[in-house]
């Protein structure tokens, strides 16, 4: 079987280790393993899960950092005919309770003291408010060895419709939900995204979106897989490190949201390096400035610079942009739908609707939950806004909830973040909509500035009402050293709204 074939994922690891047997398939500092390794790794962790009980259909969470182990982990637990949960390495303990909990995990994987942070006592003093009855052990992946050293043969039966995994989302809103994802979508949907992406055999991707949502692991460790790319995985994005791994390993794909360009391109040490090996880009946001696009083409030569447009829900993609798609289409749309994906635009509420076989089974045992997202005749409501153009390409105005009216009009926060971005002293930006005794709510702008002078509230303001009808224009504007994100890199702007309150 050829890995772009393959539907479940131990049999594209399989197809992997017989196809590119010698081609490195993951490197990570001094570790370095072909995909034979990779496939003799695997293998041992399945049988490792096995003596421990795992069966199949079991839920087996993973708390770590990108890294060679996380990657091992994480297809073991599939080849053992478990379900991965992964757990982003920035929760606290009562956080991965809740998913643990609502899982229903029996086992937690976990690398506790990654970036100081002790995850098992934390988790132990959640515990006493949320009980983990179905977390029969932890362990700490400090002791692989020893883990991996007692095992049994998997008698697990893999099929393409299996659950593979279940990501919760992100939670800004609420309580986390846990989308069921299968094989097939993972496998199907990335040998999609991958030839979009112009993903090629010999490649080398620089893997620092985290593991822990869909586009880290399944357009990451996946994609890969399917291509015969090298994954070089990055525990913590630092610009000097990255620009360091990239000339040192020759990274040739580097995928990642707008402020990672942007951090590499403004660095002041950026042209001691040499990184000219890069020549895919490929990002997603609400807001893609147009010149970061076109610094991206003329300072460091990519070849392909893509956005794409996805949610977990979605299985992490539903529209790309193609390859010889302009600058100002790359950063203001979407892209199309992929193949097999419709994509429509609801005409009462404007909110986007997704179909297709990437759309998720359901939320892991909340049918309710799941009738709210995903309506009859299989659409995904989606709770962002957006138009399609004539050619089909997608637009995100922004999320239903982040619509604010002003004097009775409906303003969108990421129209006007593309115009505060084409301003030459503004690296990133987020808007939200604040009261006003006479208005009902007006705009404020919270503003990252590059390097230099910082920008002048009043030239700012100008700015805008060059470009923006009236109730569109920022009535304040907030110089922040930075945005708040989660750890998928989205913009807390729950967060901005509860400083503004």
């Amino acid at each position: 079987m050829e890995p772009l074939d393959a539907r479940t994922l131990p049999d594209l690891v399989r197809a992997g280790a017989a196809h590119h047997r010698d081609r490195e398939a993951i490197v990570d500092g001094a570790v370095r393993l072909t995909y034979a390794q990779l496939g003799a790794e695997v293998d041992r962790f399945a049988e490792a899960l096995a003596a421990r009980g795992i069966a199949k259909g079991d839920r087996v969470a993973l708390w770590a950092p990108n890294g060679w182990r996380w990657i091992v982990a994480a297809l073991g637990i599939v080849s053992a005919g478990g379900v991965l949960v992964p757990l982003n390495t920035r929760f606290k303990g009562p956080e991965a309770a809740y998913i643990l909990a609502r899982s229903g995990a029996r086992l937690l994987l976990v690398d506790d003291g990654f970036l100081g942070n002790r995850y098992i006592d934390s988790l132990a003093a959640a515990a006493a408010e949320t009980p983990l009855p179905d977390l029969a052990e932890t362990v700490d992946l400090a002791g692989w060895d020893a883990f991996v050293a007692v095992g049994r043969p998997v008698d697990a039966v893999v099929h393409p419709d299996d659950l593979s995994d279940l990501f919760f989302t992100s939670g800004t809103t609420g309580h986390p939900k846990g989308a069921m994802l299968t094989h097939r979508q993972s496998t199907e949907l990335y040998v999609a995204w991958s030839e979009l992406a112009g993903l090629r055999e010999g490649d080398r991707y620089l893997l620092v979106n985290p593991c822990f949502n869909t586009f880290g692991y399944k357009a990451g460790v996946i994609a890969c897989l399917l291509r015969g790319a090298t994954i070089v995985p990055q525990a913590v994005f630092d610009v000097p490190t990255t620009l360091e791994i990239v000339q040192r390993e020759r990274i040739t794909v580097l995928p990642g949201p707008p402020t990672l360009y942007t951090s590499m391109l403004d660095h002041p040490g950026r042209a001691g390096y040499d990184l000219s090996s890069l020549r895919v880009a490929v990002t997603g946001a609400t807001i893609v400035p147009v010149v970061m696009i076109e610094r991206l083409r003329a300072e460091l030569a990519l070849q392909t610079v893509l956005t794409a447009y996805g949610l977990t829900e979605s299985c992490g993609t539903a529209t790309m942009c193609r390859p010889d798609d302009d600058p100002h289409t790359v950063a203001t749309t979407c892209g199309a739908a992929v193949p097999g994906v419709e994509v429509r635009i609801d005409e009462t509420t404007g909110e986007v609707l997704i179909r297709g076989y990437n759309v998720m089974r359901g939320y892991f045992d909340d049918p309710r939950a799941t009738a709210d997202a995903i309506d009859a005749e299989g659409w995904l409501h989606t709770g962002d806004v957006g138009t399609l153009d004539e050619r089909g390409y997608l637009r995100i105005t922004d999320r239903l909830k982040d619509m604010f009216i002003v004097g009775g009009f409906n303003a969108y926060p990421a129209e006007i973040e593309q115009v505060l971005a084409r301003h030459p002293a503004v690296a990133e930006v987020a808007v939200i909509g604040v009261p006003d005794e006479r208005l009902g709510e007006v705009a404020r702008a919270f503003v990252v500035a590059r390097p230099g002078p910082p920008p002048d509230p009043g030239d700012l303001a100008a700015f805008c009402r060059e470009r923006l009808a009236n109730y569109k224009q920022p009535r304040s504007f907030v110089l922040v050293p930075a945005l708040p994100r989660n750890a998928s890199g989205k913009v807390l702007k729950t967060t901005l709204r509860a400083g503004a309150r």
